[in-house]
This record gives structure tokens, sequence and C-alpha cells, in this order.
């Protein structure tokens, strides 16, 4: 790894698989949680077919990794995509619709952890009402 540097300490280590033991999923620049924010990291398991949470949003930005299965996963301006067991996945939070996060497969489960910011005294979900997903149907993106 290039951002490591070699010190005396490090020298003395008997092993050097530590320098080699990160593998980098995603990186993104997301928008600074709220003062007084809190995370909370959590496991989310849908069985096979379950279309997941309804759409929704979050208070602050949300970071994923799915552990097993596949999601089906699309926000707000962004066409639906399959993340898949060993891949990452993040959204801003606040205002943008989070309109899926089911399980793409109807033959095993999906299951992922997720570590969010969540913006002082509001709840870390927050289901979006139909009259507002019709108001905002031009900012979905249908593949």
């Amino acid at each position: 790894m290039q951002d490591i540097s070699s010190t005396d300490a490090a020298r003395r280590h008997p092993s050097d698989a530590w320098q080699s033991a990160i593998t980098v999923l995603q990186e993104a620049s997301p928008p600074q949680p709220a003062e007084g924010a809190h995370a909370m990291t959590i496991v989310v398991e849908f069985p096979p077919g379950d279309p997941g949470s309804p759409p929704h949003r979050h208070s602050g930005p949300a970071f994923g990794y799915v552990l097993e299965g596949e999601m089906l996963f699309e926000l707000e301006g962004a066409p639906p995509r399959v993340v898949r067991a060993g891949e990452a996945f993040w959204e801003p939070g606040g205002d943008v619709i989070h309109y899926q996060d089911g399980n793409h497969r109807d033959d095993v489960p999906v299951r992922f952890t997720v570590t969010m910011f969540c913006a002082p005294g509001t709840p870390m979900l927050t289901l979006v009402e139909e009259d507002e997903l019709a108001r905002r149907a031009h900012r979905r993106v249908t593949a």
C-alpha cells in the first residue's frame, strides 16, 4: 500500500500482512453529517424475492456492503442496479429518495450491512408518501 510509511515500529512488527490486508471497495465524498449526528451500523436481511423497504430517505449519508445474495438498489437520479455479495454501495442521504433495496433473487436471501449517519432527533429511515413520489416522478431514472 502506498499510503503506509515505514517506521521503526513497523519494521519490528512480526508480520507484514497488515500492509496489504486492506482492499478499498469504494471511496466517496459524502455530505457533512449534521452537527450532533450519530452513527448506526445495521444488518438487513430480506427473504428470496422480497421487495425490501418502501421508498424512503435517510437523514444522513449511508455506506453499505452486501454480505450475501444480490440487492436491487435504486436511488433518485440514478438507474436501478444490482449490488452483489462482496460489493459496496453508498447514498448521500438527506432529500434523496431511496426507491429500492430489495432482494434481486427469488431463490436465495439477501443480507447486507449499512453504516449510516443519523441527524439528531430524526429517525434512521423516513418513508416517502405517495403524493411526494408522484411530484418527483420526473427525477426517477428507469433503466
